[in-house]
């Protein structure tokens, strides 16, 4: 038997939900081997994590001015 061979029959025992996964690292592979699609797939993906880091010092501060607030510290 191929690697090919194995990696499809072990493909075949996985319940829908892990074959899902399985399909999507395929993908990720595929797009790796892309340079187009890996070049702006990782674009996004640090587009995506800077994004992330600003709404977390966003709820941050919210929660800090919140805080403030309710102890009178602030007001309206």
């Amino acid at each position: 038997m191929t690697v090919y061979d194995v990696t499809m029959a072990k493909i075949r025992q996985l319940p829908e939900s892990l074959a899902q996964e399985v399909s999507d690292f395929v993908e990720f592979l595929l797009m790796r081997r892309d340079s187009t699609r890996w070049q702006l797939w990782t674009q996004f993906a640090e587009a995506l994590e800077m994004a992330e880091l600003d709404f977390s010092d966003y709820l941050l501060n919210l929660e800090d001015y919140e805080n403030r607030l309710a102890r009178g510290e602030i007001q309206r």
